[in-house]
């Protein structure tokens, strides 16, 4: 069994709100949720309106697999400003 950890810290600089933010992170994580069936929650900085931490997890039986599912999250949370954030760090365990 491999498991696949990726921590990313995020910015968004539209935010003027926790609930503005709460609203923009949800969203994201049901999307992903869906869209790569992964483990996902916000991990970090929840109290602050214009960053945030989201914790995702992959298991599977193969390296390669998991590692190409959290490069697809990373690749799809910064694709074309998207979600109205900036990824400003992440690292995959």
């Amino acid at each position: 069994m491999i498991v696949g950890i990726c921590s990313i810290q995020l910015i968004m600089f539209e935010n003027h709100s926790l609930k503005e933010k709460r609203h923009l992170i949800k969203s994201i994580i049901e999307k992903i949720k869906y869209r790569y069936n992964v483990s996902i929650a916000e991990v970090g900085q929840q109290d602050k309106w214009q960053r945030s931490e989201i914790g995702i997890a992959c298991v599977s039986n193969d390296k390669k697999h998991v590692d190409g599912v959290l490069q697809k999250v990373i690749g799809y949370i910064d694709r074309d400003g998207r979600f109205d954030m900036e990824i400003l760090y992440y690292e995959i365990f």
